[in-house]
């Protein structure tokens, strides 16, 4: 018997030799051929990139400089093209005019290039000029001032850089090669000794992308570990890179959001659903009046349906609701030029007061935010809640026109909805995401139904939230109460064999503003407004635009204005604080508390601090268009917002957007999403009434300067990261597991 397994060895090693030797020299060979190659591409792949970089650099630079060398100011110029080379590829950059007489130049323009040394040199399509201290990409680009060609302007790159990458391609390409052959040459010998079924298992195990593309199903075989774990890291990092490029490279709006779901979606179907509606039909004496609700949701939201022309399902709360769907329960919106189908629901009272006032409002909306509410848990809100969950489901599958759509579940009315959807459409993209905050496991676990709604949840194909700490509080939430796999490094869920990817998505407005270009300036604003409250001309404003509810700091922010006028006498009869609340939740016993609380507070204030007929506080506790919103907007000296605890705030970003004129100050309460990223407001924590006085007070004497300086940092930050690309980000990563779950589907058919 050990004859015959030595025989059986020495056999299996020969075997192994006569495949191994020839396969080192097919890949020395192989080596020999892929080098010069990698050298062309790279060489390509950094030109193709630096002419990208180059025409956004000249795009960026084209208005300004046209203006500065049309109006002559060399010292501006050198400093705007001094300033540009600041980037360590961008070398130099030359302005010529259209004699090709080099009229700018930054420092360290190379003396060998002229105005028209390019197109005598570069002779290649990649745009090289080979310089004694090493090559140069040089593109030049038209410089034109109000259509008129006033002369060129030239970019200079330096690309050593690729020199370098080159050689250490060139070297770990040869060090590839050789650890791949020595890698194949041991499993060869390997294979010799081992199980060819057992093998082939692990192959199509890992082929089937268990553990790779699936990262938690069923795993390879243990010999194979190793590789998958360097496979997953792979694709984690090209995944990562390919996230901050697309964010990078892409401006966001309509057009591109259209662009994408041509491109990453094929043109495939985008469903919302929401309880709210973008559009409410009202009956009146006059007829019937439309109207937009006072949410946040809707704010975000409804821009995106309009870029991507989808259906958007709802309740139906208007009482002229019906009256203008047809019989399908459809309706065209926006009413003046319709771009999307509105599909409403119908839901009686009963059904409402379950589902809407009992379950989500009095149990999971307390349960999320840090108000010190306590939240109520009945089995017949419960009951409701299920029912309505799956009456919603049903008009996903019937609005469906396929069965992979793209399905964006908003908020914390439907967490059993995705779960519902994902039984009838197993194919469907699903996207939830959650615009509350989402609370630690010890608050969480006071839901009887907690199981339940983390299981409905992960239906989910991709999970949002407003920001890393949210998604942290998921993660261990799900982690303390339920049996899933949970991979922190990619904030992925494995349960019940469906995959979710748990991310955050700063949900954003739109930009730019819809009014933009079309309101008076803000000085004639401000005095409209002011005329319209009787208040003197050179009166100052504060203003804060919420919902009637107790996680918006209301009460606080009005001890604030309190405390203010107390430190400082002065401006009693000088200020008056505007507070838009629209009424939210009337028909809960909680908010009428609150309601009476907030207007028993005006009143008290005004009696303390009201002069001459100028009050202190004016309360407008009533709806309010969202352009009536931005009159205010403009017209104020200081926003506040001071959530007790909010996912985002989107007021935040709309006093800032409003603000074209670069004036005012934001005073942000901490606990807002939007304080991680408008840094310039004023940043207070509400609950510290001295701290919010003083903050105001700042804010109205604050020099005209700062204000700009903020106001434009903060403008800029709302533009770059608008509600297109928080839909773009997730649409994207939707698209990337749409193609990933395809290609499983078809390595997992090979035999």
């Amino acid at each position: 018997m050990k004859q015959n397994r030595s025989g059986f060895s020495f056999r299996s090693l020969h075997l192994s030799l006569r495949f191994v030797l020839p396969l080192a020299c097919a890949l020395a060979l192989l080596a020999y051929a892929a080098v010069p190659l990698f050298d062309g591409l790279t060489l390509r792949w950094f030109s193709r990139d630096l002419d990208m970089r180059s025409q956004l650099i000249s795009s960026t630079l084209q208005e300004p400089l046209a203006d500065l060398v049309q109006k002559g100011e060399r010292l501006r110029i050198n400093v705007l093209i001094q300033r540009a080379t600041q980037d360590e590829r961008l070398l130099a950059v030359g302005v010529c005019d259209t004699n090709n007489k080099l009229l700018y130049r930054s420092s360290l323009f190379p003396k060998a290039i002229t105005c028209t040394s390019h197109e005598a040199d570069a002779k290649d399509p990649l745009h090289l000029i080979r310089l004694p201290q090493g090559p140069v990409h040089v593109v030049t680009s038209p410089l034109k001032y109000e259509g008129i060609s006033i002369g060129s302007l030239m970019l200079i790159h330096d690309m050593s850089y690729v020199e370098r990458r080159s050689a250490d391609t060139r070297k770990y390409i040869i060090i590839l090669f050789v650890v791949l052959g020595v890698v194949i040459s041991l499993i060869t010998v390997l294979v010799a000794h081992l199980s060819w079924q057992g093998w082939m298992e692990g192959v199509r195990a890992m082929m089937r992308g268990e553990g790779i593309l699936r990262p938690f199903s069923q795993p390879a075989s243990a010999e194979l570990q190793p590789l998958v774990g360097e496979m997953r890291t792979l694709l984690r990092n090209l995944e990562s890179e390919r996230r901050h490029a697309d964010d990078m490279t892409t401006t966001w709006n309509p057009a591109a959001l259209r662009a994408l779901l041509n491109k990453q979606l094929t043109g495939d179907q985008v469903l919302v659903v929401s309880n709210r509606e973008p559009y409410i039909h009202i009956r009146t004496d006059q007829g019937v009046i439309v109207h937009r609700p006072a949410s946040g949701l809707v704010t975000a939201v409804e821009p995106v349906m309009r870029a991507c022309s989808g259906t958007w399902i709802a309740h139906g709360s208007g009482s002229a609701d019906r009256e203008t769907v047809n019989r399908h329960d459809r309706v065209g919106v926006p009413p003046a030029k319709p771009e999307y189908n509105l599909r409403r629901i119908w839901l009686t009272k009963e059904e409402e007061q379950g589902y809407y006032y009992g379950f989500a409002n009095e149990g999971l909306w307390p349960l999320c935010h840090n108000a010190h509410v306590r939240p109520i848990f009945r089995s017949s809100d419960w009951e409701w809640y299920q029912k309505i969950n799956q009456r919603f489901s049903d008009a996903v599958v019937r609005e469906a026109h396929g069965d992979d759509p793209v399905v964006l579940v908003q908020d914390y009315h439907f967490a059993l909805l995705p779960a519902m959807i994902r039984e009838r459409l197993p194919k469907a993209t699903i996207i939830t995401f959650w615009h509350i905050p989402w609370p630690n496991p010890e608050s969480f676990g006071i839901c009887p139904w907690r199981e339940e709604l983390l299981q409905g949840m992960l239906g989910s194909t991709i999970l949002g939230f407003h920001t890393p700490f949210h998604c942290k509080n998921f993660l261990e939430t799900t982690d303390r109460y339920l049996e899933t796999r949970i991979e922190h490094e990619s904030s992925t869920i494995f349960h019940g064999g469906q995959l979710t990817m748990v991310e955050d998505y700063p949900i954003s407005i739109q930009w730019p503003p819809a009014w933009q270009g079309t309101l008076p300036p803000v000085a004639q604003t401000r005095v409209e407004i002011l005329a319209e409250l009787n208040l003197p001309a050179d009166h100052l404003l504060g203003l804060g635009v919420d919902r009637l509810d107790y996680t918006k700091g209301i009460p606080e922010r009005f001890m604030a204005v309190e405390r203010m006028l107390e430190q400082h006498p002065e401006l009693v009869r000088r200020f008056s604080f505007v507070q838009i609340a629209a009424p939210s939740r009337s028909a809960l016993e909680e908010y009428q508390s609150f309601e009476t609380r907030v207007h028993a507070l005006t009143e008290r204030i005004n009696q303390r601090f009201s002069r001459d007929g100028v009050p202190a506080i004016i309360l407008k506790a009533e709806h309010h268009e969202p352009d009536q919103v931005n009159r205010y907007y403009r017209a104020s000296n200081v926003c506040m917002v001071t959530s007790l605890h909010d996912g985002m705030n989107l007021v935040a970003k709309e006093y800032v957007a409003a603000r074209d004129d670069e004036q005012g100050v934001l005073v942000l309460s901490q606990f807002t999403g939007a304080a991680n990223e408008l840094h310039e407001a004023l940043i207070v924590n509400p609950y510290h009434v001295e701290q919010t006085a003083e903050a105001l007070y700042q804010g109205l004497v604050m020099p005209e300067y700062e204000q700009q300086e903020r106001m434009r940092s903060m403008r800029a930050q709302v533009k770059d990261f608008n509600v297109y690309r928080w839909a773009g980000r997730m649409l994207l990563d939707a698209a990337r597991v749409r193609q990933r779950e395809r290609l499983a589907a078809r390595i997992g058919k090979l035999p």
